[in-house]
């Protein structure tokens, strides 16, 4: 999608598998199953969605996919078909000295794997070395030390080398990023989730992370089981949805396999998408 002189795509960094009980939440798969459908083990298949926003002097990066370090674990557990995210930047003229702002909606191992990689002595390092990363200080909080429940989803070498490298800057609240990019604070999948609202000309584009990882989770009762908070994940769910009606804004899953990019339609009381491929 062109808008004057800023370019804004979708960049993937592959896909997965996780279990659709998880991924739905409260919805029974006799529901959920209506939409996609699993495999032997119950899994669906989940893409890894990134934004990069082209701007005159600045290149900006929303989420940086699974990564390269974890890719055997994550063959056998997650069925990972992934390590594509340099190449699809690649497409767009840029590598990865080219990025100027990495902006994370949180820190779980699927959309910040990719901040780090190894080096030739094998130690972690930032991916993006030109970069400086944007993280919510709740949302590193938790990451550096998550409960039991979330032990499982985050690796401290993924996020860790930010801090070590001197890229990393902590925010707390909404942050402008460059003029018509803004971060905005939800929390609910994850303590200091945000989302990144891209605002310039005509064109509204709000890329939602988790909040809404597929466009099934645009139902108000489809909640991941995994969310930090879902009560809050409904809160935020809805004044979403209202200001995307009234503004007309494309939101942009995080996690959908499909159908990436869609605009909010209400037709006789109910809730419809409009999907647009960017």
């Amino acid at each position: 999608m062109k808008v004057g002189t800023t370019l804004v795509n979708i960049v993937s960094d592959g896909t997965y598998l996780m279990d659709g009980g998880a991924v739905f939440g409260q919805l029974p798969r006799a529901v959920w199953e209506l939409h996609v459908r699993p495999d032997r083990k119950n899994r669906i298949r989940l893409g890894i969605n990134s934004l990069l926003v082209q701007m005159p002097g600045l290149n900006v990066l929303v989420d940086t996919g699974a990564g390269t370090k974890q890719l055997n674990r994550f063959k056998d557990d997650y069925s990972l078909n992934g390590n594509k995210l340099l190449r699809e930047i690649k497409k767009h003229g840029l590598t990865a000295r080219d990025i100027d702002v990495v902006v994370m909606t949180n820190l779980l191992f699927d959309q910040s794997g990719g901040c780090s990689k190894l080096d030739r002595s094998g130690d972690a390092v930032p991916t993006f070395p030109k970069a400086k990363y944007i993280v919510q200080k709740q949302a590193w909080e938790q990451a550096a030390n998550p409960n039991e429940r979330a032990a499982g989803s985050y690796f401290k070498d993924d996020f860790a080398p930010l801090s070590d490298g001197g890229v990393l800057k902590l925010v707390e609240g909404d942050t402008e990023i460059a003029p018509g990019v803004r971060t905005r604070l939800t929390g609910g999948p994850t303590s200091g989730h945000q989302i990144v609202l891209v605002e310039i000309g005509s064109a509204r584009i709000a890329y939602v992370g988790k909040l809404m990882p597929t466009q099934y989770h645009v139902d108000l009762t489809c909640i991941s089981a995994m969310d930090h908070d879902p009560n809050q994940t409904l809160d935020r769910k809805k004044e979403l949805l209202k200001m995307a009606l009234a503004g007309g804004w494309l939101l942009i899953f995080g996690n959908s396999s499909e159908t990436c990019g869609a605009y909010i339609e209400q037709r006789n009381g109910k809730t419809t998408l409009q999907t647009v491929n960017i």
